[in-house]
Order: structure tokens, then C-alpha cells, then sequence
């Protein structure tokens, strides 16, 4: 019996991934919460480096602007919320092995989850292989997010600082508010404050996403 399901391996070869070992695939695709021996966390962590050597090299030959610009480039296009975007064109969700419960809470949806499961296949892509060819693949998937500039703003936890340097105020100070919800599907609520000026919240998957979704909010009300 396969390791995997024959229409996820379709699936993955329609996505021009490399698939050889279809044990390796299925531990790319398995979540913590199925309590098997296995799960994506490693996979994810050696993906992380692979991505980021991948899409470093493409800024390095592709943007002559300076190392700063290039750094925030970087950090965008390889950010959690970048990879989630990537697999959802993919369709990752409907592949992703999860228990029933964290299945019934739409783990399979959120950010953190589609994240870290594009980071495993890549990491899995590279084992499979190679260096070259999983940068190739990075270069197809990750085609209209340097196209279409993501990254060339300035991040909004990085403007709100200069805006409240520039404005001879205090640094703003961020605030875990809440917490909710499944540790596969958590919530996080966040305040930020500037003093003698304002604040405001935001939430999301990741209490770093929630942070610069509140910078944002703080930009557009107060800036």
C-alpha cells in the first residue's frame, strides 16, 4: 500500500514537485495533531533555509537596490503569510493530513498551517531533488509575488517606528490582549501604543502578524 494517496501524488507532480519517496511526501503533508510519529516540523525547518537561500540569490541578481532593501524584500517574500499565499494557489488545503478535530476547526485554512506545510514541501523538494532544481521550482511559485513587488514598501512595524522617531514620541509598545482558540487554529489579539498619542489592535494567526496588521491600523488612523 502506497504511503500515500495516489491523487495527492498526482496532485503534488501537477505542482512540479519531485516526487520520488512517497513516505517523505507524506510526512511534508502530516500535522502535529494526527499524533503519528511523524509530522512536517523538520521538513519545514530545512524548506525555511532552502526558500530563503532560493529567493536571496533571485533579489541579489534581480534588484541592485542596497542590502536594507533587499533584506526587506526578503523577509516579506519568505514570510509565513507569503508562503500561506502560495499554497493556497496550489490547493494545499485539501491535502494537508490532519486529525478530525483540528480538520472540524479549519486548521487546514490558516496561516500558520499552509506556511509551514509549503516550507515542508520545499524542504522535501530539495532531498528529493537537489539544490537547483527546488530553486528553479521557487522561482515558478514565487513568480508574481517579486513581479509584482511585495516587499518594496516599507513594513509598517518599521514606518510606525520612524513615524513616532520623526514626531519626537516615544517607541510604540506592543500588547498581547488575547489569546484564543486550538493551539492548530490560535488567535492572537494585539494593541499597540504610542504615548500621548493613541493605539490600536488587530488580529490574527500569529501574534507577529497581529503586531504589524496593528502598526497598519495605527498608520491609517493616526498617521
Amino acid at each position: 500500500m502506497s504511503a500515500l494517496e495516489q491523487s495527492t501524488i498526482e496532485w503534488l507532480r501537477s505542482c512540479h514537485f519531485t516526487v520520488g519517496d512517497p513516505a517523505l511526501w507524506r510526512e511534508a503533508l502530516t500535522h502535529g495533531s494526527t499524533n503519528e510519529a511523524i509530522s512536517y516540523e523538520r521538513l519545514e525547518f530545512l524548506g525555511d533555509r532552502v526558500l530563503g537561500l532560493s529567493i536571496a540569490e533571485w533579489l541579489y541578481r534581480e534588484d541592485d537596490r542596497a542590502e536594507g532593501q533587499l533584506a526587506q524584500r526578503l523577509n516579506v517574500l519568505v514570510s509565513k503569510g507569503n508562503c500561506a499565499q502560495v499554497a493556497r494557489g496550489l490547493g494545499v488545503s485539501d491535502h494537508v493530513r490532519l486529525d478530525r478535530q483540528a480538520r472540524e476547526d479549519g486548521a487546514q485554512h490558516g496561516e500558520n498551517v499552509l506556511g509551514d506545510v509549503m516550507e515542508a514541501l520545499l524542504g522535501a523538494n530539495f532531498l528529493e531533488a537537489g539544490f537547483d532544481a527546488t530553486r528553479d521550482l521557487v522561482h515558478r511559485l514565487w513568480r508574481d509575488q517579486v513581479a509584482g513587488g511585495a516587499g518594496r514598501s516599507k513594513h509598517p512595524k518599521s514606518a510606525l517606528q520612524e513615524w513616532a522617531a520623526g514626531n519626537r514620541r516615544r517607541p510604540p509598545q506592543y500588547e498581547l490582549v488575547d489569546r484564543s482558540g486550538p493551539d492548530h487554529a490560535a488567535r492572537f489579539t494585539v494593541r499597540v501604543t504610542v504615548a500621548n498619542v493613541g493605539s490600536a489592535e488587530a488580529q490574527a494567526s500569529s501574534k507577529q502578524e497581529a503586531e504589524t496588521l496593528a502598526a497598519k491600523n495605527f498608520m491609517e488612523q493616526y498617521g
